[in-house]
């Protein structure tokens, strides 16, 4: 019988570096990357393009249902064969998938898919549910977060690279704090650490390191599988 895939389970708050971290550990290992929070983007914006609301759990829900959606090996996201990997990054996109991600029909049909999404030769999947609802069995789990402040200006950053217009520090700050707060307490699969998982403060850390340490931790346990 062989092995299953070793699955690493990335989870944190908005700006945290968990999709940047999640596709550089993918990318170092060989393994798939799988963005989950990216899949509740797609339905987000599905449900502002169609006028259903967020918060609607029924229409929301039957809308993910009918939804196609693929991410590709270079990392973008098609929504009935349409590219919407730009769009979806938008802050208005941003604060739907909060809402839409707290409707549990959406997340039934969303839990499908990331667990189907695992490939054979290993996953790195990042979101806020990875550890504990999705994959709760994974190999590894980590909980990266960083300081509010350090997080809406990293935030900041990616915003300004995409955008015409600048979004201020304290503005995206504000979004943050409530889209954390809406995910941290909403009813159904809350963003919440993993007791096993190993957690890492990012604020001060360069980049590298994080993925470095990640990575040492995955070759750590892989040996200790054989």
């Amino acid at each position: 019988m062989s092995a299953r895939p070793f699955i690493v389970a990335i989870d944190g708050p908005a700006g945290a570096g968990k999709s940047t971290t999640a596709r550089a550990v993918a990318e170092a290992l060989g393994f798939a990357y799988l963005d989950s929070g990216a899949l509740y983007r797609c339905v987000a914006l599905a449900a502002l393009d169609s006028g259903a609301c967020p918060d609607d759990d029924a229409a929301v829900g039957a809308l993910a249902g009918s939804l196609e959606i693929r991410q590709t090996c270079d990392g973008r996201f098609l929504v009935d064969g349409r590219d919407v990997t730009d769009r979806i990054r938008t802050p208005e996109v941003s604060q739907a998938a909060s809402r839409v991600s707290a409707c549990p029909s959406v997340r039934r049909v969303l839990v499908d898919v990331q667990r189907a999404a695992v490939l054979p030769a290993g996953t790195v999947a990042e979101g806020r549910d990875i550890g504990t609802v999705i994959f709760p069995d994974a190999d590894l789990k980590v909980f990266l977060d960083a300081e509010p402040t350090e997080r809406a200006r990293r935030r900041t950053s990616e915003l300004a690279a995409k955008a015409s217009s600048a979004e201020t520090i304290a503005r995206v700050g504000q979004e943050m704090a409530e889209r954390d707060r809406r995910d941290s307490t909403r009813a159904v699969a809350p963003l919440a650490r993993a007791a096993d998982a190993l957690v890492m403060d990012t604020t001060l850390l360069e980049f590298e390191d994080v993925v470095a340490r990640i990575v040492g931790e995955v070759q750590k346990r892989r040996r200790g599988q054989k």
